[in-house]
């Protein structure tokens, strides 16, 4: 699967890096035990160019908007999402990918383009606990979960904050590549899996 990472000024570091690393080791994970087969996951990180990460932290995406490949997973990762939701060509390419991908998946305030998308109506979404409020006010079509650090819909899924994220990318391996290579590339992390989407 094609795993695109939208990338945008004063994104959260981890809401994107997060979801990186548990797609790239998953892969990594799975070549080492099955080195003939074909990796599950190819990852890349999307942006018109150089983007300034919250904190300073710069980054410089794998492709532009105009070179990118189709997603079959968009993940849309969250942070201080002001001037992005102002963003033309990052929401016209969002909404692009969208319509194409079999999965689209927020991390955080993620959430808050996909609603200016206008494809979280009728939905269960959620996003970081400080943000459930204005989101209730920006998508009032949708139902904005407080009990849940991710909620999967089928097509769409929307995460809490950072450590949500990683664990609803993890419940994502699990549900396209199988739980083994879930639990696997959760020990490969070190990293401690909550695999229960409630609170």
């Amino acid at each position: 699967m094609q795993v695109n990472i939208a990338l945008f000024n004063d994104i959260e570091v981890l809401d994107f890096a997060g979801p990186f690393e548990v797609f790239t080791t998953a892969s990594r994970v799975f070549a080492r035990a099955q080195p003939h087969e074909p990796a599950p996951f190819s990852v890349a990180t999307v942006a018109a160019g150089q983007v300034s990460a919250r904190a300073g932290l710069q980054v410089t995406p794998s492709h532009s908007f105009r070179n990118a490949p189709i997603a079959d997973l968009l993940i849309v990762p969250g942070g201080d999402v002001r001037e992005a939701l102002q963003d033309a060509a990052l929401l016209n390419w969002l909404g692009d990918q969208a319509s194409r991908a079999d999965v689209v998946a927020s991390v955080c305030t993620g959430a808050f383009l996909l609603g200016k998308l206008g494809i979280l109506h009728g939905l269960p979404i959620t996003t970081h606990w400080e943000d459930l409020d204005d989101l209730r006010q920006a998508v009032p079509e949708a139902n904005v979960r407080d009990d849940l650090r991710w909620v999967d819909n089928g097509h769409l899924l929307t995460s809490a904050g950072i450590s949500a994220g990683i664990d609803m990318s993890l419940h994502l391996v699990a549900r396209l590549a199988g739980r083994t290579l879930a639990e696997a590339t959760a020990r490969q992390m070190d990293y401690c899996w909550q695999d229960s989407p409630h609170l």
